[in-house]
């Protein structure tokens, strides 16, 4: 008997860093970002925001390519009830790591997918605990690593590992933006299997 073909997989994110990510597990995907409002809502907190865009996301690109299995993904800093997202500019992610210094940072990695008649999400929380470094170490490792379109200006994969004391996590991964280990777990689900020989 032959099986049929795994469904075409789709990256619903312009992020480089989930791009990176996704090629690690060796599996043939495009990319379509999704063009959604990443504003949060009227008392939304971190979880129930990151687990909204994802959906949103991975529902906005299936609309317009059906038949395939999409992902969706997005990441929320929250430190002592604040949000924290990208920071878009230097002084941003200055105000942000001076604010998070020496306090616990959970971040919020959500990951939804989307086929013709199946949805999955799920959420992974990353903690950390971050140093407590004065001004000038904070602007040296946002001059050098120019984290502005990381959550929290935090890039654990970079210089930013020095920013922290601790972390704590089922999912190494999550961090950097696409949880890994839950993802290898659900395609299957949708007809795609990580570990088989094509």
């Amino acid at each position: 008997m032959v099986s049929s073909p795994p469904p075409p997989l789709i990256l619903a994110s312009g992020s480089r860093y989930r791009c990176e990510m996704l090629k690690r597990l060796e599996l043939p995907f495009e990319v379509h970002p999704a063009d959604i409002d990443e504003r949060p809502k009227d008392g939304e907190g971190a979880e129930a925001l990151a687990l909204r865009l994802a959906l949103e996301k991975a529902q906005a690109v299936h609309r317009r390519h059906p038949g395939t299995v999409v992902i969706g993904s997005d990441q929320v800093a929250v430190c002592q009830g604040r949000l924290l997202g990208k920071p878009g500019s230097v002084e941003r992610a200055v105000e942000q790591l001076r604010f998070t210094a020496g306090r616990e940072v959970v971040f919020h990695s959500a990951l939804a997918l989307k086929s013709d008649s199946l949805e999955r999400l799920v959420d992974v929380p990353t903690r950390v605990r971050m140093r407590t470094l004065d001004a000038e170490r904070i602007r040296h490792y946002v001059a050098h690593e120019r984290p502005l379109d990381c959550a929290g200006a935090m890039k654990s994969e970079g210089l930013g590992i020095a920013l922290t004391r601790s972390i704590h996590s089922d999912d190494p991964t999550a961090l950097i933006g696409l949880p890994l280990i839950a993802l290898a777990e659900l395609l299957p689900e949708f007809g795609i299997e990580v570990l088989k020989a094509r």
